[in-house]
């Protein structure tokens, strides 16, 4: 235990540096936000960033039981329930927060924004298939708005795409691309997927 202690303690820079971006990222994806300090004492986002960025690093670790605890303690506060298995890159920025959920095989990239209500999970599998990818891969600058879900380990969103508003995503999206639910009646969704 003195161990993983040390080692933690070495990784404070380095964490302090992550949640830096993240709380730039925050600032600077909501206009509404007056300063860093502001972000970084209360928003809900961020608070949940924070503590699965803490919990993460003692589950990539192995230690048991404290990074759930960490992540459930979160969720409880802010209503985001993150488990502290993804891997989330740099400059991460959750808007709003309340109601998303990011699964333990969950990959996601640099620069990417998530609104309210936005699900990355995965289709019902058994107690066996546990150790499977079984969520979803959000690839650098992906933005997904509020309570669209996106389902599947097998599901990667390209990089630059934009997933609109109540979007239910269950396949794989070319980089560019967008998709969003159409105020044509006549189709669900429309799909816009760039050919770079």
């Amino acid at each position: 235990e003195i161990e993983i202690t040390d080692c933690f303690i070495d990784y404070i820079p380095q964490l302090r540096k992550l949640l830096s971006e993240d709380a730039n990222a925050h600032y600077n994806g909501d206009p509404a936000a007056k300063s860093i300090i502001e972000v970084i004492l209360s928003y809900p986002g961020f608070l949940a960033v924070m503590n699965y960025r803490i919990a993460n690093y003692f589950y990539v670790h192995n230690v048991p039981l404290i990074p759930r605890m960490l992540t459930e303690i979160s969720h409880f506060q802010t209503g985001i329930d993150i488990h502290p298995g993804a891997q989330i890159g740099k400059s991460f920025c959750i808007d709003h927060g309340s109601g998303v959920v990011i699964g333990e095989t969950a990959v996601i990239g640099d620069f990417v924004k998530l609104y309210q209500g936005v699900t990355l999970g995965a289709f019902s599998v058994s107690k066996s298939q546990g150790d499977q990818k079984r969520h979803p891969t959000l690839e650098d600058y992906v933005t997904v708005y509020a309570m669209s879900t996106i389902l599947g380990g097998n599901t990667v969103v390209g990089n630059n795409s934009i997933v609109g508003g109540n979007v239910w995503l269950t396949r794989s999206l070319k980089p560019y691309s967008k998709i969003y639910v159409s105020e044509d009646f006549d189709t669900t969704y429309k799909i816009i997927e760039s050919d770079k």
